[in-house]
């Protein structure tokens, strides 16, 4: 892989999209006000941005938010949402306008995309385009992480601090047991849950590593028997008491950047995979098995 790949290009310029996605997230915009009873759903990546807002957003006090995979979304009468969020950065992945077919005439949609010009724009009640986050690369990061951006400045968030973590985390140095190591087991607690099932699912796309995601409470519920010698236990957010110890006493390495916001960790690791899909030479412009975006057929 060159110093040129699409990946690289797109990762690095997070910090701009974020500060491009704060500035439609906190100005006039369609996203659901604070007290809506919201859904949020999509696909892979755009499903753990939608567990990480739906975290934060109830969390803050701002309405019940439910997360769902599109292909599993339960939206019925019953559950009486006010509003529906998509995330897709292709608009065309399959399930989502399956879903907001389903919901037209019902439920008012709100879809979060990155190219205006596709079937999910038609389809949607609303939209809030980013087409300065949309990228090139199968593996999606700062869309996704933009979107995020976008969804914490709706929630009244300031991203400066974030923004500037971002930047830091752009230049520090990548431990070389990081890209040595054999597994990565990524925990998250509250909103950072959906980072770090989002963290695993970049390693495993762009490097084909061996990744696991847990709630970090979770992780000594059995997951822990995975630690050893030559793995890495690494956590967003707040660390539970005594996980740590717990870890490093299995001999796993135990990462934790308590002072940094969590999805400018998350563009480390966005950094971890594009290194070590390099050392084992892939292309993380172009995965194994993937596409830019699932459109099945019939």
């Amino acid at each position: 892989m060159g110093e040129t790949s699409y990946m690289e290009q797109e990762l690095r310029s997070q910090p701009e999209t974020w500060r491009a996605a704060a500035r439609i997230g906190s100005g006039d915009n369609p996203l659901p006000a604070a007290g809506a009873r919201v859904a949020v759903v999509g696909c892979g990546t755009s499903w753990f941005m939608a567990q990480a807002y739906a975290a934060l957003r109830e969390g803050s006090g701002q309405g019940v938010t439910d997360a769902f995979a599109a292909s599993e979304a339960f939206l019925g009468k019953a559950r009486g949402y006010d509003a529906v969020v998509a995330i897709t950065r292709s608009g065309t992945t399959t399930e989502v306008l399956r879903l907001l077919e389903e919901l037209r005439g019902g439920t008012p949609t709100v879809t979060v995309l990155g190219d205006e010009d596709t079937p999910a724009t038609s389809l949607s009640d609303e939209t809030v385009a980013l087409p300065f986050a949309d990228e090139k690369s199968v593996v999606q990061t700062r869309f996704a992480t933009s979107a995020l951006a976008l969804l914490r400045a709706h929630l009244g968030e300031d991203l400066s601090s974030a923004v500037g973590d971002a930047e830091a985390a752009l230049t520090a140095p990548l431990e070389q047991e990081w890209l040595d190591a054999e597994q990565f087991s990524f925990l998250g607690t509250g909103w950072t849950f959906g980072l770090a099932n989002e963290a695993a699912l970049k390693m495993r796309e762009a490097s084909q590593s061996w990744t696991e995601s847990y709630p970090a409470m979770e992780y000594r519920h059995g997951p822990i028997a995975i630690a050893a010698p030559g793995r890495v236990t690494w956590l967003f957010g707040q660390a539970p008491e005594g996980l740590q110890g717990d870890v490093e006493a299995t001999g796993a390495r135990f990462v934790h950047h308590g002072g940094r916001d969590p999805l400018a960790d998350l563009v480390l690791v966005h950094r971890v995979a594009l290194e070590r899909a390099r050392a084992r030479g892939l292309d993380p412009d172009n995965p194994r098995s993937l596409t830019r975006s699932v459109m099945l057929d019939g």
